[in-house]
């Protein structure tokens, strides 16, 4: 392999990549990033005005310079399928998917509603189920593809007033590892990345608590909650072509989380 394809191993000119979810809080700052690196990026988002504020960022690129890709905003509600196939096939051969909505109802078990249930299992996992049959066929078609999809620590530690939310997330990487055995040998690739606590629109509740804010940072090998720009470059990463042999896999960008298992450190 020649040097000069190394220095292009994270751009990402001319791909369309379509981020899910890109009007506020991770997915915006993802699109953000995919754009810099030169792609073609569709913003969608229920949030018609975020996702229209996304593009504008994007394109205002870095400290005011114009980024090199293009971003165009459209409104999209992930939960109406039909609308979900007509917009994905409106947009044209995909290169990428990064999908970022969710969302979280902290609530004890006894206390969940169905009606909370199906809201969190329907946006943090059945909406998967929509965009990827509408996306990955094409994909396949064509020979390569990557589909991103953000899980979350949860997947794997839990903790009260989380059970929904870590099921869905638990469930939606067995859902794409298993996208990854049916759509591998066609060139696409599915991949999760599981994050830490960040500084998202999702987490104003907890993080507006000193208490539960201290704790949370306290929790990792950090000692500090994420933004969410910390998190767009493991996006930017798994639709390049640095990542070209992975797939069925798992990015965890959790400041350590998972590794301290959020535990005291004696003196000892």
């Amino acid at each position: 392999m020649d040097h000069a394809h190394y220095t292009r191993l994270f751009r990402l000119d001319r791909r369309r990549v379509a981020v899910v979810g890109g009007a506020s809080g991770i997915g915006r700052e993802a699109a953000r990033a995919l754009t810099a690196q030169g792609a073609e990026v569709i913003v969608a988002d229920r949030d018609g005005a975020g996702a229209a504020e996304t593009a504008r960022l994007a394109l205002a690129g870095a400290e005011g310079t114009a980024a090199s890709g293009t971003a165009t905003p459209h409104t999209l509600d992930v939960l109406v399928p039909e609308a979900v196939r007509d917009a994905v096939a409106g947009w044209g051969p995909l290169d990428g998917l990064v999908v970022t909505v969710g969302v979280n109802v902290r609530k004890r078990i006894a206390d969940y509603s169905l009606q909370e249930f199906d809201r969190v299992i329907g946006l943090n996992l059945r909406a998967y189920l929509t965009l990827i049959q509408a996306a990955a066929p094409a994909m396949a078609e064509r020979g390569r593809g990557s589909v991103v999809g953000i899980a979350s620590m949860r997947a794997f530690q839990v903790e009260p007033g989380q059970g929904a939310y870590a099921a869905s997330k638990a469930g939606l990487i067995q859902f794409l590892r298993t996208a990854a055995a049916e759509w591998g040998p066609r060139g696409v690739r599915f991949n999760a990345i599981a994050p830490g606590v960040v500084r998202t629109p999702l987490t104003d509740q907890i993080a507006a608590d000193p208490q539960w804010y201290r704790a949370y940072a306290e929790a990792n090998a950090l000692k500090r909650w994420a933004q969410p720009e910390e998190i767009a470059g493991a996006a930017v990463y798994l639709v390049s072509d640095a990542a070209t042999y992975v797939t069925g896999s798992v990015l965890t960008v959790d400041g350590g989380w998972t590794a301290v298992d959020g535990r005291y450190d004696p003196s000892v």
